[in-house]
This record gives C-alpha cells, structure tokens and sequence, in this order.
C-alpha cells in the first residue's frame, strides 16, 4: 500500500498526515504571490518552485486542486511596521511610469518567468487592486467585532484582543513589549497592525480609493485573508509562503479571520526557506539580487535552476552558488539525454515498485531530493528500457523537468559528413561492421562522432 502523504504544518509544528478537510472536493490552496513593484529574483522563485512541487504531490496522490495566488500590487509598505513607502509608488518614481504600468510590466515578467520554469499557473490569480470591495467588508466586520481602533494615519488591528496573537510564529509578545526600540506612532502596541491606511494630507497617491474610514488604500495583509476567504472559503486546506511570512504576514492573516469568522483560515501553513547567497538572504532590498534573466545570460536554461531546487529540500534553506548551478546543468544534461536514448513504447508500463518507492519518499513532506535519487537509480538500472522510459516520465509529472519534450540541439551537418553517416548506418543495419567502423573512423577524422540510438542515430561534433 503506498505511503500516505505527510505534511510538515508550521501552524502546530508537527508533520501531519493530509486529509482534505471536503472530501470529493478540490483541495484548496493558497500560495503568496509577488509584490509587482520591481522584478523577482531567484529566491523568489524557489518559493514559487517548493509550492509548485506541492501542487504535483497533491495530484500524485488523486487529489484536483483549486489553487489561488494573489497579486500585491499595492498596500506593502516599504517597512513591515507599517511605515514607509507603499513598495508600488516607490517602483514608480523609480522607473518612472505610473504605478498602474509597472504593476502591469512585472506581472507580465513574473508569469513569463514561471513559465519558463515549468511552474503551473494557479487556477485564481487575484489582483488586490480587484478586490478593495471586499477588503473593506472584511475590516467593517472585523471593526463591527470591536478589534479595531482609528489612528491619524489609518485604521489598526488591535492585537491586545487575541490572547494567542502571534501562535504561528510563537512570538513572545512581553518580550517584544519590554525590548521595544521602534517608535510606536500613534499605534498601541508593536505588534498592531494597519487594516487601512489614509492617504497623507495634501497628498494625491496613484493608488487611493474611497472608504468608511477616509480615503486611502489598505494594508498589505488583509488583502490575502480577504482574497483567500473570497476564493476559498473561511477555512481552507493549506497556505503557502516565505520563511519570512511566519512572524508577520501570515500571523496577521490568521489574526484577522480569527477575528472575522473564528478560523486560522487554512488547515496547513507551510513555508519555504530561502535562497542564499554567500551566505546572506537574497532580497530586492539589497540592492543587488539574480534574476532568471541572469541565469539565462549565462548560458543556463532555466530548468537547471529548477532541477538545483530539486536538489535541495523546502524546508532547508539552500546556498546558490555558479558552482552549483554548473553541477546541475551536468546533472540535467545527463538525463535528459539518458532518457532520449531510451525507446518509446506506449504499451509500457511503468514500474508498480519503483512508483512506490517514489511515492513514500515525495509524501513524506515533499522529500524531493531522495525522490531524485529513486529517479537515477531507474535511469542506472536494469530495468527494460521502455519501461525505464515509462517510469521516468510518470516521476517527471512531480519533477517537471520536462523530460518527454526535451531533443538535443540539432547541429548544421555538413553534406559529405551526413552522406558517410547514412552509409555507417546502413552498412550496421546490414551488419557489415568492418564497412562501419571504417566510416566511424572517418566522421571522426572529420571532427564528429555517431552516437546510436534505439530510433536512428544523433551526430554531434567532437569536442
């Protein structure tokens, strides 16, 4: 019987056996999508990869996914504290184009990128931008409730109301309290947060909207618990992010629907490490961070860098280094091609063992890396090569390394050079081999070599 699937919740700390909370029913997931203030850069992307693999994983295993991702395109402040500069103005007179554009240009780029690494688009992908109805509702509720308070600035979360504020996280409140060196504001407590917040006097923001409280634009979280709650509902299976979504984010997403309908909104909170690079977290408010487009300069397809996450599990946080990459672009280059050379037979099945063996290790919480190593041990092995063939690309639907589609690069033969190539390939056919290794002998006197295949032949240069 194959393994049950296991999940590692954030929420409880406890690897947990996943069973969907609707039965029949799609499972439904919600994953954090970019702020489309500037481009992403690859740590992003591994996010966006780990929440990629789940999707898989969660249909490996029978189940139909409802999966919702939203778009910040306005609210996230320059500093989680609720100070600063909302994070699209400043893309803007940095580029400027008007915010409307630019929320416009790195979405388009951020849906081109993960195309481009194989990462299937969500079922709902939400502009908060679309959705200020709803967000409005969800703070005249949670204000009806008596969990708010009004500030000069804006309207505010009352975090004192909630004894278990801050569980996801396991913040220690009092010791935030005692050691607290931020200026508070008008704000009662370090840890309340802005639902809305009013456009500054004498001021014409982009992005500004109408509202019960004064004009202005709302906070950076209450747009996912508004969305997540709009799409699927006020309890629902898993929620994804960053690492660094657990102290703030998402603790204040849970804050607010507890608040609102007395949920922590999803059943499993998972989240992704990050991406280092030497040594430090790569982040956009550095100053200096590697895009996919960096990677591609470079010569990498993209699916190198997908495969290196692979390498890697979500839960551990991964160092990026050009050395790294190079032993992942070998690694794919050899199994790509490994699995080229192997016959198609669409009467082959794939191996009930090994797809056990993958299973145990993909639901217990998303171990890919040892599920990559089950996938070379089919390739090394000694199994029929149709059905190596079968297996493998049965792996390749979690893996998404787009192993059916791949073809080596087709060179520029040269005319006398494909001529002798025929004649060694007819006179094998005919089993006159002396005939074919002289004309072997002779493409490599001409600076190429024949490789044979199951289906023909592939020529490349001699390196």
């Amino acid at each position: 019987m194959p393994a049950p699937l296991e999940l590692y919740d954030n929420y409880t700390r406890t690897l947990r056996r996943f069973e969907p909370l609707h039965p029949g029913a799609p499972v439904g997931l919600y994953t954090c999508g970019p702020t489309v203030y500037d481009y992403q850069h690859i740590g992003n992307f591994r996010t966006f990869l780990f929440e990629d693999v789940l999707k898989r994983v969660l249909r490996w295993n029978g189940y139909d996914v409802r999966h919702v991702m939203n778009i910040t395109d306005v609210g996230h402040l320059t500093s989680d504290a609720d100070t600063g500069e909302d994070k699209m103005e400043k893309g803007a007179r940095r580029t400027g184009k008007s915010a409307w554009d630019i929320a416009k240009l790195y979405t388009d780029d951020f849906l081109t990128q993960l195309a481009r690494l194989n990462i299937e688009d969500a079922t709902v992908l939400c502009r908060a931008t679309d959705h200020i109805a709803e967000q409005i509702a969800f703070i005249a509720d949670i204000e009806r409730k008596g969990y708010t308070y009004k500030t000069s600035d804006g309207v505010y979360f009352d975090t004192s109301k909630q004894e278990d504020y801050g569980y996801l996280a396991r913040l220690d409140i009092h010791g935030l309290e005692a050691g607290r060196r931020v200026e508070l504001g008008e704000k009662r407590l370090p840890t309340d947060f802005a639902l809305w917040k009013f456009s500054p006097p004498g001021e014409q923001r982009q992005m500004e909207w109408d509202s019960p409280w004064g004009r202005g634009f709302p906070g950076w979280h209450i747009e996912c618990s508004a969305m997540a709650q709009e799409y699927l509902g006020d309890f629902f299976d898993i929620h994804c992010g960053g690492e660094d979504h657990i102290p703030v984010h998402h603790t204040n997403e849970i804050a607010q629907t507890e608040a609102r309908v007395g949920t922590r909104l999803a059943n499993f909170w998972m989240h992704g490490y990050f991406l280092l690079l030497n040594d430090a977290k790569m982040a956009k408010s550095a100053g200096e961070f590697l895009r996919l487009e960096s990677l591609i300069a470079r010569g990498y397809d993209p699916l190198v860098y997908r495969y290196l996450c692979l390498t890697a599990h979500y839960r551990t946080q991964m160092s990026f280094s050009w050395e790294a990459m190079d032993a992942a672009a070998t690694a794919l280059d050899r199994m790509r091609n490994g699995v080229f050379a192997l016959p198609s037979d669409p009467n082959a099945a794939p191996d009930a063992a090994y797809l056990d063996r993958f299973t145990a290790e993909v639901n217990d919480d998303l171990n890919v890396p040892r599920a990559l190593a089950v996938a070379w041990e089919v390739l090394r092995g000694d199994l029929a090569p149709a059905v190596k063939r079968a297996t493998l690309l049965r792996f390749d639907e979690v893996l998404g390394l787009r192993l059916a589609q791949w073809q080596p690069a087709q060179e520029d033969v040269p005319p006398d050079v494909a001529a002798i190539a025929e004649a060694r390939a007819a006179a094998r056919t005919a089993k006159r081999w002396a005939d074919a290794d002289r004309l072997r002998a002779e493409l490599a006197g001409r600076g190429w070599e024949m490789e044979d295949q199951p289906a023909g032949y592939r020529l490349k240069r001699r390196k």
